[in-house]
């Protein structure tokens, strides 16, 4: 898809007066402050130690590895999924969903679906094996929102990571 078709502010079904279209860099700072308004819901805001600059080259430099769809309503940005590329040595290229964030006012008027919608198109448009995200054991609403798209919520695996400063004392 051109970057002119993709970044088509499209009309989305059964929603009037949202928008869903690609993030521009322009669209950084407001994502952020999604971004910190999601850690704060689900109580790690001290986790986000990204910066604005940090953001944008990851999204807009010279070698992105993110993209992500933004739904505007009332001239604002109400809501983003950020996602990038993940390779799976089982099941080949899948869309890893960072992100799906829908600013608190704006719940529950079926902008994640619709995000969900677009996100699940652009996994077929670009041939991927499917897509996987993950979601706090405590967060019954969006369990329960996966749960209606039939995902597998998978029990089993934790999380492990590293941060900078772990890394640069090894």
């Amino acid at each position: 898809m051109s970057d002119n078709a993709t970044n088509k502010k499209l009309p989305l079904q059964g929603v009037k007066g949202l928008k869903i279209r690609v993030a521009v860099k322009a669209d950084c700072p407001r994502l952020l402050e999604l971004v910190h308004e999601l850690a704060l819901f689900e109580r790690m805001p001290e986790e986000v130690t990204v910066t604005l600059a940090e953001f944008e080259d990851a999204g807009f430099g010279n070698k992105p590895v993110w993209k992500a769809f933004v739904t505007e309503a009332d001239g604002k940005i109400v809501a983003f999924a950020l996602y990038y590329v993940r390779y799976s040595t089982w099941k080949g290229n899948r869309l890893y969903l960072e992100d799906p964030i829908v600013t608190e006012t704006y719940r529950g008027r079926g902008i994640g679906k619709l995000l969900f919608d677009r996100l699940f198109q652009e996994v077929k448009e670009l041939g991927y094996s499917g897509m996987v995200w993950q979601v706090l054991d405590w967060n019954e609403p969006a369990i329960k929102f996966y749960q209606k798209y039939g995902a597998n919520i998978e029990a089993g695996w934790l999380n492990a990571s590293l941060s900078k400063e772990q890394i640069s004392n090894l």
